[in-house]
């Protein structure tokens, strides 16, 4: 079962802005949903451009970064980038060292092991930058919560910059730090969604003096891998990256686009978030991130081409093992999970590869609509991945039951824990208390969140091209969806691959054709159906030549 909440309709502004900019009431209620409530502001993220992202300069630090930056490659100062081993963390460091190499110098890097050595600066780091003669340490995508590491690397005479996006923690860093994230009190900063690869390109940008515009699509590859919210700046990054993605000048990108087979093809959101994030994320979920980074940073195309092979068969090994152990997790579900008692799930298993334990929570969130937490029983510390829902806020849940984990941080609705095998059960039970006393029946049922409720007659071929104008969709600016009560049937149904349910429909009076994936199970069901009400959103369908209107259905709900 899912709650439909239909957006209310705001007819005054809804008019103004579609009178104002030329564009339908339909467009206009859209962006109005989106929390756009003036004709300047619908204006901007229609046409979002480079020239609305904001001067790098806001951050109250920046100045302070540059300036130890700048300084030290005139020195030729070794300098150090440590990165996460995610898509966000490579393509961070892959930035910063494309920028030393424009200040001629060149920046060592750490990458840490993600199982070998977890999340964030640890000693082994420590060890490399003082056999190196490391002076300057700067963080991508991680650090903020990494104050006793830090306080290590001052103590030996590193001078330390941090850039990161993730939420502080109560505990604060030394004060002589230079940070740069834009959800640190203080940042200075009005946009704080920015993912750990746009705040190192904003650090790149100040420091090069330019908006370095060939980068965006580097930047936007981190940015959708990592779920921001494709709003304000992030908008403008992944609408640039997009575009510029197709004729990337990286052969380690063109490689990757190569061997996964979509060269020459449309980029949006999905194109990264399904197939080009997975497969730059796969060695480091598997073994080291070394190869995709050795890949964003190859000026070889042969070289380029065998890392991209390397990257598809850490992907295929990925795919494999996410299948065996989301298994294994269903299994335990079955057994043991009691939903009535149980509103958040948390689930253990023997050396469950660590790798895609964040994989496997979020499909077990997304499948039960509730909180997840997936852990890998070692010898110990065992570490886990949470992934939430929209009601339930995962990393101040954690912050409560702090005293069940060794160490956490992440997001709102992901984040990442080590805990001791001894004090999982009694974690779980602490959650759950946490989850009833905040998670009422109606937050653990989905939601589909309507734009509108249409008629069939309110579609159009104009509608459908202008609703293109809101592209790229992501989190914070979903594709837009649409409700129609009482519709039938008007012809046979067919199965098509993938479990694929194509169909036409028609009020009685206008007929669409409408396809729903992964909804072939329904084909019996719909025949039978008086009727039946239709959610979907609206696409215009290219296929053979034809250029047409179809429906995507996201939900069907049938009546009789």
């Amino acid at each position: 079962m899912k709650i439909l909440k239909i957006a209310g309709i705001s007819n005054s502004l809804q008019n103004t802005i579609s009178k104002e900019l030329g564009i339908s009431k339909i467009l206009a209620q859209v962006l109005i949903n989106r929390k756009i409530l003036t004709v300047n502001d619908a204006q901007k993220f229609l046409k979002a451009a480079v020239g609305h992202l904001l001067d790098p300069y806001s951050f109250s630090d920046m100045s302070k970064a540059v300036h130890l930056i700048k300084g030290a490659a005139a020195k030729k100062e070794k300098v150090m980038i440590f990165g996460d081993y995610d898509a966000d963390g490579i393509t961070s460091v892959a930035l910063l060292k494309d920028m030393f190499l424009r200040l001629g110098t060149e920046a060592l890097h750490y990458l840490p092991h993600r199982i070998k050595e977890g999340y964030g600066l640890n000693k082994n780091a420590l060890d490399f930058a003082k056999q190196k003669n490391i002076k300057v340490l700067i963080t991508v995508d991680c650090g903020i919560s990494n104050h006793e590491e830090i306080k290590e690397f001052k103590r030996c005479g590193i001078e330390v910059i941090v850039t990161d996006h993730h939420e502080p923690l109560d505990e604060a860093l030394p004060k002589d730090t230079i940070i740069i994230n834009p959800k640190l009190k203080g940042s200075g900063y009005k946009y704080r969604d920015l993912a750990g690869v746009g705040v190192a390109y904003k650090v790149a940008c100040a420091v090069c003096g330019s908006m370095l515009l060939t980068d965006l699509d580097l930047v936007c590859l981190g940015t959708i891998a990592d779920s921001a919210p494709l709003t304000g700046e992030n908008r403008v990054i992944a609408k640039e990256g997009l575009s510029r993605l197709p004729q990337t000048k990286r052969l380690g990108l063109q490689m990757l686009i190569d061997s996964a087979g979509i060269t020459n093809k449309k980029f949006n959101s999905t194109s990264i978030s399904f197939i080009l994030a997975p497969r730059i994320n796969a060695s480091g979920r598997m073994d080291s991130p070394q190869a995709s980074l050795d890949l964003l940073l190859s000026q070889e195309q042969d070289e380029a081409a065998r890392l991209a092979k390397v990257l598809e068969g850490y992907n295929r090994q990925r795919q494999k093992v996410e299948s065996r152990i989301l298994e294994e997790a269903q299994d335990i579900i079955g057994r043991e999970v009691n939903f009535k008692e149980h509103k958040v799930i948390v689930i253990a298993g023997e050396n469950w590869h660590q790798g895609v334990l964040g994989i496997v929570a979020s499909k077990i969130a997304d499948k039960f609509y509730r909180p997840a937490i997936v852990v890998s029983l070692q010898e110990g510390l065992c570490k886990g991945s949470a992934r939430s829902i929209e009601s339930f806020h995962i990393l101040d849940a954690l912050l409560n039951c702090k005293e069940s984990l060794d160490s956490f941080g992440g997001h709102s609705h992901a984040a990442g824990l080590l805990i001791h095998r001894d004090n999982i059960e009694g974690f779980r039970h602490n959650i759950n208390r946490l989850a009833h006393q905040n998670l009422t029946v109606e937050d653990l049922l989905p939601n589909l969140d309507i734009d509108m409720e249409l008629n069939l007659s309110d579609l159009s071929e104009r509608v459908a091209l202008e609703l293109e104008f809101l592209e790229p969709f992501g989190k914070g600016n979903p594709e837009p969806l649409f409700y129609t009560r009482n519709l039938k049937l008007k012809t046979e149904p067919q199965v098509l691959g993938r479990g694929a349910l194509k169909f036409c429909l028609t009020d009685g009076d206008i007929i669409f054709t409408a396809i729903g994936f992964k909804m072939s199970h329904l084909k019996d069901s719909i025949k039978m159906a008086d009727n039946f009400d239709l959610v979907y959103t609206l696409k215009m369908d290219t296929w053979g030549g034809q250029d047409s209107i179809i429906l995507e259905a996201k939900d069907i709900i049938l009546r009789g």
